[in-house]
C-alpha cells in the first residue's frame, strides 16, 4: 500500500496519531527528567490542506475538520497543536508528526528527525529551522538503531512510514526486535494502515511471537464492516505506554470514534495488549 502522505494529510489517521502522540509525550512528561523524541520517517513536516494533492483526495473533510467542528474538550491539545501552525479559525494548514513533537519540546528535552526521500528533507530542513531539531537524511531503519540507546534515559521512537514497499512490514518487525534488546525500556510508536485484514493479522502475529511484554495495538476501524480494496483506517503499535496514557486511553478513544465515524457508519476503535 503506497501512503504518500501529502494525499492525506489531515486525515482521519492523522487525527488519531496526533491525539494519541500529544497524550502519550504529555504522560512522559509528568516526570522531569529529558525526553529525546526520534521521528524515523519525518516526511516535509507541514502540508497546505488546499494544495492540489489533498485536494484530489479530500480526506481532511473527513478528519480534522471534523475534529475542528466537535466540542469535545479531549481533542483540545489535538486541536491546540494544529491552530499552532495556522491563522484563523479553519486549519488550512496541517502539521505533521515533526512539528507536532516540536511543539511539545521543553527545554530539558532534544527532537531528532529523520528523512530519506531528497525532496522532502529539503523542505523539512526548511519548516523546522525555527526549532532546536537535528534533521538527518538516511535509511530510517538503520538510524533508528543507531540512535539507541538515545543521550537521555527516557525518549520515544515515532516509525511513520508510507508503507511503499512490500518488506516494509518485514523490516519494522526485524528492526523493533533489534531495537528492544537495545533499549527495552523505551517507548516506541509504529503507525499503521488499515486495508486488508488478513495482512494485518499475519503482521500482528508475526509481532506477537517477539515476546515484547508491553506492546499495546490500537486499532481504528472506519467503517462497521470491510471495505475491500479500500483504506479502512489506521492504528499504531505502542511499546511500552506510559501509565498515565493507559489512564487517559479509554475517553479519548471513544472521543475520537465518535467524531470518526463516516456517516450511517458507528466505526470501532480498541487498545489492545498483544501477547500471548
Amino acid at each position: 500500500m503506497n501512503y504518500r502522505h501529502s494525499f492525506h494529510a489531515g486525515n482521519s489517521a492523522d487525527v488519531v496519531k496526533h491525539s494519541l502522540l500529544v497524550a502519550l509525550v504529555r504522560a512522559l512528561q509528568q516526570k522531569q527528567s529529558a525526553l529525546t523524541l526520534i521521528d524515523t520517517h519525518a516526511g516535509c513536516g507541514l502540508y497546505d490542506l488546499g494544495s492540489e494533492e489533498a485536494r484530489r483526495t479530500g480526506e481532511s473533510a473527513q478528519g480534522v475538520l471534523r475534529a475542528f467542528a466537535d466540542p469535545n474538550p479531549l481533542l483540545n491539545d489535538y486541536r491546540a497543536a494544529v491552530q499552532a501552525v495556522n491563522v484563523g479559525l479553519e486549519p488550512h494548514l496541517y502539521p505533521g508528526s515533526p512539528r507536532v513533537l516540536a511543539q511539545l519540546l521543553r527545554p530539558q528535552d532534544f527532537l531528532i528527525l529523520n528523512e530519506k526521500h531528497p525532496e522532502d528533507v529539503q523542505a523539512l530542513r526548511r519548516v523546522m529551522r525555527d526549532t532546536s531539531a537535528a534533521v538527518h537524511e538516511r535509511d530510517a531503519y538503520e538510524l533508528w538503531l543507531a540512535m539507541l540507546p538515545p543521550r537521555t534515559a527516557r525518549g520515544v521512537v515515532v516509525v511513520d512510514p508510507p508503507y511503499e514497499q512490500p518488506e516494509e512490514r518485514a523490516r519494522i518487525t526485524a528492526t523493533l526486535a533489534a531495537a528492544h534488546r537495545k533499549w527495552a525500556h523505551g517507548v516506541t510508536v509504529i503507525w499503521f494502515p488499515l486495508k486488508e485484514r488478513a495482512t494485518h493479522w499475519r503482521w500482528k502475529e508475526q509481532l506477537r511471537k517477539l515476546g515484547i511484554p508491553k506492546l499495546l495495538q490500537v486499532e481504528h476501524w472506519l467503517y462497521d464492516g470491510d471495505q475491500p480494496g479500500i483504506y479502512n483506517g489506521a492504528g499504531l503499535y505502542i511499546v511500552n505506554p506510559p501509565y498515565a496514557l493507559m489512564q487517559a486511553l479509554p475517553p479519548l478513544l471513544e472521543a475520537l470514534r465518535a467524531v470518526l465515524a463516516p456517516e450511517g457508519h458507528r466505526g470501532e476503535i480498541t487498545a489492545d495488549w498483544l501477547s500471548d
